[in-house]
């Protein structure tokens, strides 16, 4: 029922080529061009100015995470007390049904 179908490659139809021979080459070797040396990178100066604003972008970056990660924890924090008051005023309701009965 699931047996695959292994397509049959058909002939060839028209006239068909021999394979082109292809004559093996000689190679030349010339002589090695020396490479001249990559020209030295400018070295970065600081300003004060600069540093200043990379201290202060980073002193950002870091209390933006800190903030995100902080109020992430408190909405873990919450949503667990808000589920363990659940949990207990369903307890409640449930031992108060048991004892009228």
């Amino acid at each position: 029922m699931l047996r695959p179908k292994v397509p049959t490659n058909p002939l060839p139809t028209g006239l068909v080529t021999p394979p082109a021979v292809v004559e093996p080459t000689t190679v030349v070797q010339h002589p090695a061009v020396p490479v001249a040396p990559a020209p030295a990178r400018p070295t970065i100066q600081l300003t004060p100015g600069t540093v200043l604003a990379l201290v202060g972008g980073g002193t950002a970056v870091v209390l933006v995470v800190g903030a995100v990660l902080v109020s992430m924890l408190l909405a873990v924090a919450l949503t667990g007390a808000s589920l363990a008051i659940c949990a207990l005023v369903i307890r409640s309701l449930v031992n108060a049904d048991t004892r009228r009965r």
